[in-house]
């Protein structure tokens, strides 16, 4: 069965290539900025390229805040991609100005310190028994990243009865948050639309989650 999924066009992020890749795994894809599109799909998708300033002013000019809420608050899944991942923390810290995100995990995303950036290429990352985004893979996959930017540590803490979420790292400089798994709500800090048959094998991974 066809799942259908919305690519959020909220006027950042490679939404061509993320549609195509999505269609290559067997999604009904639709780039639209439509807020009852967005909200009703089996799928979201925020992808998001440049500055965490600029994307969160797009996201809020169509109210893709509010939809990511919205469906969070009902189950329903969102797949965060690059400054898509980043703007669903708490703060994001640019040639010190910061700007809050949408807060939908503690944490700040800022310049990553390391000798070379933007972080550009291919890169491994350390996954997790627990994954379903990395089912099957092995652990020298590699997937491929354009950042400058990054979340260095996880600030959630769980408890209650609550799952721990799946958080997977890379290495650039320093440790960064590369994916996260955590209920509906999933992202990645590289890009799985460029990263030919391994971003292929994770997009079908997560359309699988969907209801």
């Amino acid at each position: 069965m066809s799942r259908n999924v919305v690519v959020l066009d909220y006027g950042s992020g490679n939404l061509r290539s993320a549609e195509r890749a999505l269609a290559r795994v067997g999604a009904d894809v639709t780039v639209t900025s439509d807020f009852e599109a967005a909200l009703e799909c089996d799928g979201l998708v925020v992808p998001g390229v440049g500055a965490f300033a600029a994307c969160m002013a797009g996201l809020k000019g169509v109210r893709g805040d509010q939809i990511v809420g919205r469906r969070l608050a009902g189950g329903r899944p969102v797949l965060g991609i690059c400054v898509g991942m980043q703007i669903l923390f708490a703060r994001g810290v640019e040639h010190g100005v910061e700007t809050a995100g949408c807060g939908e995990w503690p944490g700040t995303v800022e310049r990553l310190d390391a000798p070379v950036l933007p972080h550009m290429g291919w890169n491994t990352v350390k996954t997790s028994a627990d994954s379903v985004l990395f089912a099957g893979m092995d652990a020298a996959t590699r997937f491929y990243f354009v950042h400058s930017y990054g979340v260095r540590e996880w600030e959630l803490r769980t408890g209650d009865g609550f799952a721990e979420p799946v958080v997977t790292w890379a290495e650039h400089g320093v440790p960064f948050v590369a994916a996260v798994e955590n209920g509906p709500l999933m992202a990645t800090q590289f890009h799985p639309e460029k990263s030919a048959d391994a971003g292929a094998a994770l997009l079908s991974n997560w359309l699988g989650t969907l209801e």
